[in-house]
Parts: structure tokens; sequence; C-alpha cells
């Protein structure tokens, strides 16, 4: 999850135009989602994300750009939502509720690993003791408000499995979810 220090994903105004990675950064995210399998969404989330399944993102100049998008479209997705009544996306299906038990299903079969992306839904899963690792992405920048990263309510403990520092003041925290 790509974090401002203040722990926020977006703004109060939604933005996350702070959030943009450089290419140390996103080089790293794309070696870190390489083992993914199957991203799970909310709507809002693949929204976004969906811009991946561009043929411009395969023609950006960029050889970044260019594999996380090959690593984006070579993975299935889960779209949790009532609202989406199709999809922009090959490999995609859309589920009408996030239901704890069908995800411990699909982990369970699964070979590759699973990624959940988006904080609410992000907090479904903490909330159901479904996240066994967190990888936080945490910005030099204050926004003051906003979509919390981590949800309130909850209490995880969390043991830290490795930190990396970017050039551009970004940290990268990886903690398991130990309670």
């Amino acid at each position: 999850m790509i974090a401002s220090l203040d722990g926020y994903t977006v703004d109060a105004d939604g933005s996350f135009d702070w959030a943009a990675p450089d290419e140390e950064v996103h080089a790293f995210v794309n070696d870190l989602e390489r083992p993914v399998g199957t991203y799970l969404y909310g709507r809002r989330m693949y929204q976004t994300m969906a811009a991946w399944e561009s043929p411009e993102m395969l023609a950006d100049p960029s050889p970044v750009v260019r594999d996380f998008a090959q690593v984006w479209q070579a993975a299935d997705k889960v779209v949790y939502s009532t609202t989406l009544d199709s999809v922009a996306s090959a490999r995609t299906r859309i589920e009408p509720a996030f239901d704890p038990d069908a995800v411990r299903a699909m982990t369970a079969a699964a070979d590759r690993d699973l990624s959940i992306g988006g904080p609410h839904l992000a907090a479904q899963a903490l909330r159901a003791g479904l996240v066994d690792e967190c990888h936080l992405f945490l910005h030099p920048i204050a926004v003051g408000g906003g979509t919390r990263a981590l949800p309130d309510g909850v209490r995880i403990g969390l043991e830290l499995l490795d930190e990396r520092r970017f050039g551009s003041g970004v940290v990268h925290l990886h903690y398991r979810v130990t309670a």
C-alpha cells in the first residue's frame, strides 16, 4: 500500500498525485508484484488499476512501466462491487460481496500469491484475519486527512521483515502479521 507519512492513501480531496512512484520505486514494486497470481480489488482501486490494461502502457517508452503492465495483465483480478456491471480488463471477474471464506478457499487453491489492493478491501481482509504480510510505501509528505491506509478499530501485531529507503525519500516497510 502506498501511503503518506501521516498514513493516508489519498488526501481529503481524493487525490494521490503525490504518490506516483519514481523509476527506482517502480522497479522495486515490479519485483514485489511478480509472484502475484491474483489481485483482489474494490471497485475504486480496480478502476484506477484498469489503466494498466491499455495498449499504451505496453508501448510506453519506459521499460519499468512496460514491465509492470505485463506483470499486471498476466494476473487474474477479482473485483468486489455491487455497482460495477462490466470490467475493462482481461482475466477479471466481479464478485458482489467480499466473502472471507471464499478468499480462504481461493488462497488454499492458489499456486501463486494473492494481493489485496485498496484500503477499504484491505480493512475487511485485516478484520477477517486474511492478511499474512503488509507492504507499506511511505511517501515523504503529510496530507492531513483522507482515506487511511490502515483501518481504525483493528489491532494487529506486526513483525518487521525488511525495510528499504529510496533516493526519493520513500520508505518501504515489509511486515508479517503476527496476531
